[in-house]
């Protein structure tokens, strides 16, 4: 698929300079980078979300009943 987007000339002159020296295709340099980046924003919500679960009281309930019946199963075996 094609994609058609304006970029400063510093970031632009940047790509063509590492894609010269990797001797890498300039889109492969922008798809990684996207998805290196797409990565920090996935671990950013998740740890977000254990954030927003610790200070929700009946999840830290659930987590702990649900550690205690963990402590059970291990000392019964």
């Amino acid at each position: 698929m094609n994609f058609t987007s304006s970029l400063p000339t510093e970031t632009l002159d940047q790509l063509d300079l590492y894609a010269r020296k990797l001797r890498i295709p300039k889109n492969r340099i922008i798809e990684k980078a996207l998805n290196a980046y797409f990565e920090r924003l996935k671990k950013a919500e998740y740890e977000l979300s254990f954030k927003k679960a610790a200070n929700d009281e009946e999840l830290f309930s659930l987590a702990e009943e649900g550690h205690d019946d963990y402590l059970k199963m291990l000392t019964e075996e």
